[in-house]
């Protein structure tokens, strides 16, 4: 038996961040990682899918050269260069933190896989290893998502792929038929059909259907304009086929490809540390949390996406900040997002649905990407701008970027609404000429009744 001060369980983006800081005050630390540091993100979600979307939006680029008088010739795109440039980045990222754990004084970094026994206040906690018992009195979990594998007939007698495996291909799919027409889904089907696979997204639900319709139907036209196969009906049945995979939909339409994307949500990593943890689950098993991190269970804490609260990077890094200083909580969090299409979507607060519903008197500035000069002058002009307000207390409610730089004006709005900044102090504000963010101003200016 081994005793800590506190163990962290999973070096995402919350445990490495919480671990560091405990040992910087002397505490004894044990950060364990049941696969490879730095979690999702690192290894098979943000950075190495905006490192391939990079490779994307080039070769998008080069195809459109002529439209700004560069003549380049026939794009060629060499898939396993792409991925090889990704791994190279992630790699040494991955390398990178490992030495900087590895160098934090009173901080011990293990390997393999964790079980937790919670015990009744006053003892400590057990941690299992294959070979080893660790004790602590705190317990940090930050024990991440995975992909969600829908319960398809025949899901099971077929190779699919996960975001983890698409990642790992060295070769383009011929076919990418895509389950699922949220963020994973469309990032995904627009990166391969820029690389040159055909791509049939199965959208169900329909195309990012958590926003405005309006929305959600501007990103399926330029989709569609890309050459992507949007079908909105619900997969019911997979199947081996000679040239890869047949998907059955409910209308009775069958699509075969060469490979099939499962991106049809994310769920809980708990069930990773046994069944001996004790805590408190939701209905979708993620890990149940008060306003200051604290589970069901005395002395363990859950942060980032294993507690539901945000399957963000940016919530899961805030989330130890948040716990690491005692005057501040998780209430009140106010999280900006994004989907990084090209161009993305960027979003913030009450959609305009959402704001029509709530009962307030709420103001709305809008403005179309083809006005907006900067837009223009880069030959960028899909999407639109959306503000809301509430014309009672001028607090921001939300917005929506969808277009360029869509991603950077979402957060410059969440940290206003996070700040108590009204829409006034913005309004008046000098921005620089010519940028998309010099718009917001503007459109701060002309603000209209939106319609009951």
């Amino acid at each position: 038996m081994t005793s800590y001060d506190a163990i962290v369980v999973g070096a995402g983006q919350a445990g490495p961040g919480m671990a560091a800081a405990l040992a910087g005050e002397g505490k004894r630390v044990a950060l364990i990682e049941m696969d490879r540091v730095g979690g999702t993100c690192l290894n098979h979600g943000c950075r190495p899918t905006k490192a391939l979307r990079a490779s994307a939006v080039v070769a998008h680029q080069a195809r459109r050269a002529s439209e700004y008088g560069v003549h380049t010739g026939e794009v060629r795109v060499d898939f396993g260069e792409a991925i090889r440039r990704v791994h190279t980045m992630t790699d040494s990222m991955r390398q990178s933190l490992a030495r900087y754990l590895a160098g934090v004084e009173n901080l011990e970094l293990l390997d393999g896989t964790a079980t937790l026994e919670t015990t009744p206040p006053g003892e400590p906690h057990r941690v299992y290893l294959a070979d080893e018992t660790l004790e602590a009195e705190a317990i940090y979990l930050d024990l991440g998502s995975r992909a969600l594998v829908p319960p398809i007939e025949g899901v099971d007698t077929v190779a699919y792929l996960t975001e983890v495996e698409l990642l790992s291909l060295e070769e383009l799919p011929k076919h990418l038929v895509v389950a699922g027409g949220s963020y994973i889904g469309l990032e995904f089907g627009q990166m391969f059909r820029r690389f040159g696979s055909e791509v049939t997204i199965i959208a169900g639900g329909g195309i990012a259907p958590s926003e405005d319709a309006d929305i959600s139907a501007a990103l399926s036209d330029m989709l569609t304009d890309e050459g992507i196969t949007i079908l909105n009906s619900r997969l019911e049945q997979v199947a081996s086929a000679e040239s890869g995979v047949a998907v059955t939909l409910a209308d009775g339409t069958t699509v075969t490809g060469s490979h099939l994307l499962l991106a049809t949500g994310r769920r809980s990593n708990i069930d990773l540390i046994g069944d001996k943890h004790g805590l408190q689950l939701d209905d979708r098993d993620f890990v149940v949390i008060d306003s200051r991190f604290q589970t069901s269970v005395e002395g363990v804490w859950a942060l980032g996406d294993v507690n539901g609260h945000g399957a963000f990077t940016h919530t899961a890094y805030q989330d130890s900040q948040i716990l690491l200083d005692s005057g501040r909580s998780v209430d009140g969090r106010i999280t900006a997002y994004a989907m990084f299409t090209d161009p993305p979507l960027g979003r913030v607060g009450l959609t305009e649905r959402e704001a029509r519903e709530s009962g307030r008197r709420v103001l709305k500035a809008e403005v179309p990407m083809s006005s907006v000069s900067r837009a223009v002058l880069d030959s960028e002009t899909i999407g639109l701008m959306r503000i809301l307000v509430d014309a009672d207390s001028e607090e921001f409610l939300g917005a929506t970027f969808f277009g360029m730089h869509g991603d950077d004006l979402a957060q410059l709005i969440g940290m206003a609404m996070q700040n108590g900044v009204t829409y006034p102090g913005v309004r008046d504000a000098l921005p620089i000429h010519p940028t998309v963010a010099e718009f917001i101003p503007s459109m701060l200016g002309g603000l209209r009744q939106l319609d009951s």
